[in-house]
């Protein structure tokens, strides 16, 4: 048989979703794969339910339902702050995922180096590996994930394509300030690199952290890719709906990798998903609220445990500190999975996550119902146990 690629052996199925299944086989809290137990917006359900007889169920436009094009530019216009053309600066994608993936391929070519902050969302690498690119890696020190901007010019000047910054960060839970996404900027539009942003949890964000659009900074529209979904803004990850959007030269490379790459966006999906793009700022409010609920009942119970984790300033994820409860010598992959099978909670080995050798931090979230992280946390009341 002739060899089949080789790319695969450069990367490993998925961390995240392969602790999902582990967790599933064992009866554990999965609180590896960051999706919540509660249910979206119930006008979003009643919609849907409309829609499922309605229709329509047949192709959409490729660029995607010209109704959510419009709701989703003027949803992300506001907050923005910016007037986005729906016919001309945005393509709707199958979650952003695929509309990462289709940026990647429209802005790069083979040998490119492509910068990212580590630790990074493990899809990052994946992605710039097929497309033939290679990975540049600029470390976030924890635990307040600075970075070093002389480390970043010098990626720059050694020849960078395009910088990947997730913001608010999965998996370390940073919210950029608007003076570290300025300087990042600066160093963009000198050294005339491309910033594709992901975008997804631009609304979980908690205390004083404000989030920043780098398409809005300045000489940053021709050259940002904003990248963001409605898995984690209205509970709905299963729709898988997500977009890109960015100037029209930019776009017209996007939308020909998206019309070969998936065709379209699920069109009921697409026609449902339009009452979400369409509420209100209380919608936000609320939801911001509910989730910085959610962090306080769990990064409490975590501090009277004396478990060791780092406070997200977005996100619904932190990480955890598990060198007083491993073995000596033992792999935190192997650790996840013995805490999946024995304490009965799911997590994310930190090493997924980070280019430097990381052997001691795990990734949990708490996008879950009170009854259970309250479950979740008295099953970790258990994790001194892991060390005998």
């Amino acid at each position: 048989m002739q060899e089949m690629s080789r790319r695969n052996k450069l990367f490993t199925d998925s961390v995240i979703r392969r602790m999902t299944r582990i967790s599933l086989d064992v009866g554990a809290i999965n609180l590896a794969q960051g999706f919540p137990d509660f249910d979206p917006p119930k006008a979003m359900l009643d919609r849907l339910n409309e829609v499922s007889y309605q229709g329509p169920h047949q192709y959409p436009i490729t660029m995607g339902a010209p109704n959510f094009r419009r709701a989703a530019c003027e949803k992300v216009g506001r907050f923005m702050g910016r007037k986005i053309d729906p016919d001309k600066e945005i393509v709707v994608t199958i979650g952003s995922t695929e509309a990462m993936v289709d940026t990647l391929f429209a802005l790069t070519n083979p040998g490119d180096n492509v910068v990212l902050f580590s630790p990074y969302f493990e899809n990052y690498r994946a992605q710039i590996i097929l497309c033939d690119c290679n990975p540049v890696y600029i470390p976030l020190v924890p635990p307040a994930f600075n970075f070093d901007l002389n480390a970043l010019e010098d990626a720059f000047k050694k020849g960078a394509k395009a910088i990947i910054i997730c913001n608010p960060s999965n998996p370390s839970g940073k919210v950029f300030t608007k003076e570290e996404l300025t300087a990042i900027a600066q160093l963009c539009v000198k050294y005339d690199v491309y910033a594709i942003m992901d975008e997804v949890y631009e609304h979980i964000i908690f205390d004083d952290n404000v989030h920043t659009y780098m398409a809005t900074l300045p000489g940053m529209w021709e050259r940002t890719v904003s990248c963001s979904s409605l898995s984690k803004t209205y509970s709905v990850t299963g729709w898988r709906l997500g977009y890109a959007i960015a100037c029209e030269p930019i776009m017209e490379r996007i939308k020909q990798y998206h019309d070969f790459n998936t065709v379209g966006a699920p069109a009921p999906l697409m026609e449902a998903a339009v009452t979400g793009l369409e509420f209100g700022d209380d919608y936000y409010r609320d939801f911001q609220a509910h989730y910085a609920h959610m962090k306080k009942l769990f990064t409490d119970g975590l501090t009277s445990m004396n478990i060791p984790y780092t406070d997200p300033q977005g996100t619904y994820f932190c990480l955890i500190d598990i060198s007083p409860y491993m073995k000596k010598g033992e792999a935190d992959t192997d650790f996840c999975v013995r805490m999946a099978k024995e304490i009965g909670v799911g997590c994310v080995p930190g090493s997924s996550f980070f280019d430097e050798n990381i052997n001691n931090i795990v990734r949990v979230h708490f996008a879950k119902l009170d009854s259970t992280l309250n479950e979740a946390l008295n099953r970790l009341q258990n994790l001194k146990k892991l060390a005998e």
